[in-house]
């Protein structure tokens, strides 16, 4: 894979202001391409990102937007069209918890979870492809009209005590996203998921923050160490790129073996 193998193309990256998201975009831009950096709170943050993203010498502008708006998601990428002119990856990253054991947990929550986990994915995955439809493939550019890459989770395999919402949501993503592959592949747009483990974000600083917290995290990871939003975007850089176009439908899991049930490693 060359040293800019997303070079000349357009990226929108959901929840980019922190966490994953700004790795994300970090490393889409590193690769070659421009990033729309879409935040709903903090442009602070979406702002750095977008200054980091010019100190390598690429395109970037923060554009706020909350993805379980249509209005919002609609405006969004009529900005993007507008200073981008196109749309070749879009990473549909913006999400969130509110954990609740399951008799506690009221509807307030877990619509909140599943709208903008799982219905903000489907708003912008849909406009995103009307767009990658329109222009279809440009030669020299990429060998596929376009890229979607849904953030999803371990949790879409690994049931979650204590956050039905959550799971409930990535569990949607996994056949969403398997879906728009099998519709989608006849266009030439391609469409997989990265499914995260345990990575050090603000979202679950309790996991990590302290030395017993992170002790205890470490026995369900069998490489021992807690991942870093980097490690998200280097495999969002290979989904994108033409180095795994015959990649479509699939989960990549970046989870350093948290997916292979590591409580059964001394025979359960």
């Amino acid at each position: 894979m060359s040293d800019q193998p997303l070079k000349g193309q357009k990226a929108l990256v959901t929840g980019a202001s922190s966490g994953i998201g700004a790795g994300v975009a970090l490393a889409l831009a590193a690769a070659g391409a421009d990033v729309v950096v879409n935040y709903v709170s903090s442009l602070a943050g979406a702002q750095q990102v977008v200054d980091e993203i010019k100190a390598q010498g690429q395109n970037a502008i923060a554009v706020k937007a909350d993805v379980a708006s249509p209005d919002e998601v609609q405006a969004m990428f009529d900005e993007m069209m507008g200073a981008f002119g196109a749309i070749d990856i879009l990473v549909n990253n913006a999400g969130l918890q509110q954990d609740a054991p399951f008799t506690e947990m009221t509807l307030a929550q877990w619509n909140k979870v599943i709208s903008t986990n799982l219905t903000g994915m489907f708003l912008c995955t849909q406009h995103a492809v009307k767009a990658m439809l329109a222009r279809g493939i440009v030669p020299g550019l990429s060998r596929c009209a376009g890229k979607v890459i849904c953030m999803s989770s371990v949790h879409e395999v690994i049931p979650w005590a204590g956050h039905a919402n959550y799971a409930a949501s990535k569990g949607g993503v996994k056949l969403f996203m398997q879906t728009l592959a099998q519709e989608l592949a006849p266009h030439r747009i391609r469409v997989n998921s990265i499914g995260p483990g345990a990575i050090q974000t603000p979202i679950n600083r309790a996991a990590w923050d302290t030395p017993e917290a992170l002790a205890s995290l470490l026995k369900l990871i069998p490489y021992g160490r807690i991942g870093v939003p980097a490690d998200i975007g280097s495999a969002a850089v290979w989904l994108a790129s033409d180095a795994a176009d015959y990649v479509n439908g699939q989960t990549l899991f970046v989870d350093g073996g948290m997916t292979l049930y590591p409580e059964f490693a001394d025979g359960g």
